[in-house]
């Protein structure tokens, strides 16, 4: 699976889990307003701000999950590609290195 694709499916598993959060979080105001914790404006006003919140610019949250990304591979101790260029750039110097030095056994 190629990163672009993996991106993709994350965000939209992300875009499904904020209409899961919007539909929860109209229910949790419902509740609330049935036990008397908020008054009807205040949940509107509170459900508006929290979709608000949720509606942001799709690519503010593409660069955050992205980013968050980033910080969960480098938890998990996956190399980034500079990192992996740098390696294979020492491999190659590596094996360099050894051939030449079987060579001079061999003369």
């Amino acid at each position: 699976m190629d990163a672009n694709n993996f991106l993709k499916q994350m965000l939209l598993m992300g875009i499904g889990t904020t209409s899961f959060v919007a539909d929860k979080i109209r229910e949790v105001s419902e509740e609330w307003v049935k036990e008397g914790r908020l008054n009807p404006d205040q949940a509107k006003a509170f459900v508006e701000d929290l979709m608000h919140q949720l509606r942001t610019d799709p690519s503010e949250w593409e660069s955050q999950f992205q980013r968050q990304f980033r910080n969960i591979m480098q938890d998990f101790g996956v190399a980034r590609q500079p990192e992996m260029d740098e390696l294979r750039g020492r491999i190659d110097r590596l094996e360099r290195q050894v051939r030449d030095l079987e060579n001079k056994l061999w003369r």
